[in-house]
């Protein structure tokens, strides 16, 4: 009772804090979310040993989060022509950069002449797409060992991705991490991508957590801002394709780690 006591109190100050007034630089009044670690610093309170205690279930990102997955999204044109028997050319990657999967089927027949459809250049990438998740993609450093902590803790996981439902299942199936999920969320059944913060709202729901209470962890920005302005406690975790925004991450994400087992020691959930 005492415990649930002290997390409602901590909670509420904390929610309180985070929309606290602040003066700015020219005298006006502007609102100011604080992060939750401002808010414990302006308490003078112990950061990482209280944000254990207001935590009840956690939220992963899948791609460049628990799998070390985006290369295969990179480099699709060069696994597709090599599997032609064709050599790519070095700047084929930033050539479909912004291309749909049907315009980088089309500009690839064109370029590279290929005797093919454009329904069946799309298929076959699909299918390089498909076996590598079913068959490669890797976990990122530190995944089994975070997801068995918080198990041990009796924090509820689950997963948001805007992934495949089937490959998702399949890769996180092989690589023994399945079960550690409450349930999968896509982007595709949910109705939304993650510039909306649906997703993470329908997945804190279905484990009756709220999202100040729920951490998210995320590697790619636009779904970390999303995450954050929505209100739930974000950390970043490194990935080799998004490097480029790390300073940024930095400053969004409540804590950003180089990899996921180091969000333990920052977090140090204490339930």
């Amino acid at each position: 009772m005492k415990e649930h006591l002290r997390t409602a109190i901590w909670r509420d100050i904390i929610i309180s804090l985070r929309k606290r007034r602040f003066n700015s630089a020219d005298g006006d009044k502007e609102e100011k979310n604080m992060t939750v670690k401002e808010c414990y610093e302006q308490m003078g309170a112990d950061y990482e040993g209280v944000l254990g205690r207001l935590m009840k279930a956690a939220i992963f990102d899948v791609d460049g989060t628990l799998l070390d997955s985006m290369s295969v999204w990179e480099d699709i044109g060069e696994r597709y022509l090599a599997s032609q028997n064709i050599t790519a050319e070095k700047n084929l990657r930033a050539a479909l950069h912004t291309m749909s999967l049907e315009q980088g089927a089309v500009w690839m027949k064109e370029k590279y002449q290929l005797d093919k459809s454009i329904s069946q250049i799309i298929e076959e990438v699909l299918k390089i797409v498909s076996d590598f998740y079913r068959f490669e993609a890797p976990l990122k450093p530190g995944v089994k060992k975070t997801l068995e902590w918080f198990k041990e803790r009796n924090i509820q996981m689950t997963v948001a991705t805007s992934g495949n439902r089937e490959l998702t299942e399949a890769a996180l199936a092989r690589n023994g991490i399945l079960d550690y999920f409450e349930q999968i969320y896509t982007c595709t059944e949910t109705g939304a991508g993650k510039d909306e913060p649906l997703i993470y709202l329908k997945a804190a729901e279905s484990m009756q957590a709220e999202p100040n209470e729920t951490l998210v962890f995320e590697d790619a920005l636009h779904a970390a801002k999303t995450a954050k302005k929505a209100g739930f406690v974000v950390i970043g975790v490194y990935d080799e394709e998004n490097r480029k925004n790390i300073s940024k991450m930095k400053e969004v994400c409540d804590c950003y780690c180089d990899r996921m087992d180091a969000a333990i020691e920052n977090i140090r959930l204490a339930i």
